[in-house]
């Protein structure tokens, strides 16, 4: 075998459709497109969502919703994961290195979710009010 004799396995690759070429191909005169209309029509045809004229579903639906493209930059850490970190002092560089939140964050917030024993000083983080409380309750302090 050499590579000048290779070919392809029968019926491997299929003709392309040659249309308008006549009666006898099978698919000459109108080529497929059936009889008059927009679609028959050479460079005729709509929009992607056109629906001949009414008003479009797209545009009859009411607009709902936002979504912030800052929210990427949030993050959120539990009392709980505050807890386990075993830091007494903790900022965003101590959170990020724990993988307690991603590298691109920037603003983070502690929630009151779970339960805190330790003291911990937070630097440079929020806290919400039930999360403060936790936190001063198990002798901890937040510096803003």
């Amino acid at each position: 075998m050499e590579l000048n004799t290779l070919k392809s396995a029968p019926g491997a690759r299929k003709a392309r459709r040659r249309v308008g070429r006549g009666i006898g191909s099978g698919l000459g005169k109108t080529a497929g497109r059936g009889h008059k209309g927009q679609k028959s029509r050479s460079g005729g045809y709509h929009k992607v969502g056109f629906e001949g004229g009414q008003m479009p579903l797209q545009r009859r639906l009411p607009k709902r919703g936002f979504k912030s493209h800052l929210l990427k930059f949030n993050a959120e850490v539990s009392l709980t994961s505050l807890d386990k970190l075993g830091a007494d002092e903790v900022d965003l560089l101590a959170l990020k290195a724990a993988g307690l939140v991603p590298e691109i964050c920037k603003v983070v917030k502690v929630i009151k979710s779970g339960e805190i024993a330790r003291a911990v000083k937070l630097k440079g983080i929020g806290a919400t009010a039930g999360a403060k409380a936790a936190i001063e309750a198990a002798g901890g302090s937040l510096a803003e």
